[in-house]
């Protein structure tokens, strides 16, 4: 009978390194999501403080094709376990209310990996 391995990363930083050009990678999701924060925080700017029904309009459509876009991603990457399955949810049910819950999930999911990867000093 096969144990698992005592690093749960293990198996997908041996699949990450035989085959780096994974879709969708983590470095893609986590700068997607950054992209999304950004586009979302312009469009709660311009919702809130001087009226451009244009800048509205567009910023509004670039969050939601942007929170389809990284919904779809997400469930394909943790499907593939390229990131967590609390990730892949935390981007796709709380990513359309806003997407910084998103992004700062990220930020911690990469700190957890570099540190997980980091040597051990005594």
């Amino acid at each position: 009978m096969k144990t698992a391995p005592a690093d749960p990363l293990a198996r997908v930083r041996a699949r990450e390194a035989s085959d780096p050009a994974t879709f969708p990678s983590f470095r893609l999701l986590e700068a997607m999501s950054l992209v999304h924060s950004g586009v979302y925080a312009a469009l709660i700017f311009f919702w809130l403080g001087p009226e451009n029904p244009t800048a509205t309009m567009l910023l509004g459509w670039a969050h939601g094709l942007l929170w389809i876009a990284m919904s779809l991603l997400c469930i394909v990457a943790a499907r593939r376990r390229t990131i967590p399955f609390w990730l892949a949810v935390v981007v796709a049910v709380i990513g359309g209310l806003g997407p910084f819950a998103g992004t700062a999930g990220f930020l911690w999911e990469a700190h957890r990996r570099r540190s997980a990867n980091a040597p051990q000093t005594s």
